[in-house]
């Protein structure tokens, strides 16, 4: 918690989704909300029973790493690779002291793409055939590593496993360190490129994912009455933390200011969230007395927002403990366009929330037809929404009953 008179400020933003390649085209088509997610491109998946994915389409690692580096890389660090050239751009020609710059990457699968090849080798050619980089390229802190590597970043350097809450507990543990003085500065965020066959199989057995094959487009519709669960998407979401003193120093445009964060756990069940949505109400009351505001400073809240049942539910009955009803506070689910991008969804979601801050504009719900009274709340749906916007809180919760939700506050220069 914070405990001192340090402020943290958000001064780089890098992002990689199936609605676009940096944080302009991923805020156009949000806002518009045009969802990136279609049929699957990657492999035939004419067996599964959903075939909708969230897919970072027109990738080329090869425009941000070397061939030979880019061969020793999962995909999922490959993807953050990509969204930490454009998050550290602010830092490009300062002469940084990478002493002070700590590197936390998360994700919630790792290098699952690495592993189901060289599994694949093991079993058809035995195990002289498995390639001496496997280990090093599946293991889940290696994006990290290798971000920090590119820049020579030698702060506190490793990653948050949480599932869906991953990037988001990345993000809360930064701002503690640079809080405390461990460093002025940290890239954070998480990735994820789970886009493979064992994943998808695994999602379909659980019956997390939507089934509207016939309708991709609008598979994902987080609140709605119709909605019939998530659409899985790759992507990497990477935002450079900076202690706001060492910020001004150096001249660097800031973008918003990380206030507050809560993190709880739920103690009840592997998958399902607690009845009511008890952690996720704690979650977000711990994040508003970290940034020192009542519930109604708060203009915009980026929900969780899976588009499966029982999470919508439980989100929008703490919600409305936290908040009330049809109060001041917007809500809407971006993963409605981005699809749920898993240990990066956080990194993602984060961004879109300083961007709506920097347009004083709300992104809707895409395919929010008709809303499940049950899930009543102050929505956007369909159609962004301009708003003055102070304060802004996102919600991550993750399997395992793991919650975070961060306030952002608008910054005057």
């Amino acid at each position: 918690m914070s405990t001192d008179g340090r402020r943290v400020v958000v001064t780089g933003m890098g992002v990689l989704s199936c609605c676009g390649k940096t944080v302009e085209e991923n805020w156009k088509n949000v806002s518009a909300g045009i969802p990136g997610y279609d049929t699957i491109t990657a492999f035939d998946a004419s067996e599964y029973t959903s075939r909708v994915v969230g897919e970072v389409g027109d990738f080329d690692p090869l425009e941000y790493i070397d061939r030979k580096e880019s061969k020793r890389m999962d995909r999922s660090s490959q993807l953050a690779m990509a969204a930490s050239a454009e998050a550290m751009r602010s830092l490009e020609g300062t002469g940084y002291d990478g002493n002070n710059i700590g590197t936390i990457i998360a994700s919630g699968i790792g290098g699952i793409r690495t592993f189901e090849k060289q599994h694949s080798n093991y079993v058809n050619k035995g195990p002289s055939k498995i390639s001496p980089f496997f280990i090093p390229m599946m293991i889940v802190n290696m994006s990290s590593g290798l971000v920090s590597i590119r820049y020579g970043l030698k702060g506190p350097n490793f990653a948050t496993v949480s599932a869906c809450a991953s990037a988001g507990h990345g993000i809360a543990t930064s701002f503690m360190m640079i809080k405390q003085g461990y460093a002025k500065a940290v890239l954070t965020g998480g990735t994820e490129g789970t886009i493979s066959p064992m994943a998808l199989g695994g999602f379909c057995s659980m019956k997390a994912l939507s089934t509207r094959n016939d309708d991709p487009k609008g598979a994902s519709r987080p609140f709605d009455i119709d909605r019939d669960g998530f659409v899985m998407a790759e992507g990497a979401g990477l935002v450079l933390l900076e202690d706001l003193e060492h910020a001004r120093a150096r001249g660097a445009e800031i973008f918003a200011e990380l206030a507050g964060v809560g993190l709880t756990g739920d103690a009840h069940h592997i998958t399902s969230p607690a009845p009511g949505g008890s952690g996720a109400i704690e979650s977000m009351r711990m994040a508003l007395r970290d940034a020192g505001i009542e519930p109604d400073a708060v203009g915009y809240i980026n929900a969780h927002g899976t588009s499966t049942q029982y999470n919508d539910k439980a989100e929008a009955e703490a919600v409305r403990t936290v908040f009330g009803g049809m109060n001041n506070s917007h809500v809407s689910s971006t993963k409605s366009c981005s699809g749920h991008m898993l240990g990066a969804a956080a990194g993602f979601e984060f961004i879109m929330c300083v961007k709506a801050m920097l347009e004083q504009t709300i992104p809707p719900t895409a395919n929010l037809d008709n809303i499940d009274p049950e899930c009543r709340l102050n929505h956007v749906p369909k159609k962004a929404i301009g708003k003055e916007l102070e304060y802004v809180l996102s919600n991550s919760f993750g399997f395992g009953g793991h919650n975070v939700s961060l306030v952002l506050k608008r910054f005057e220069q």
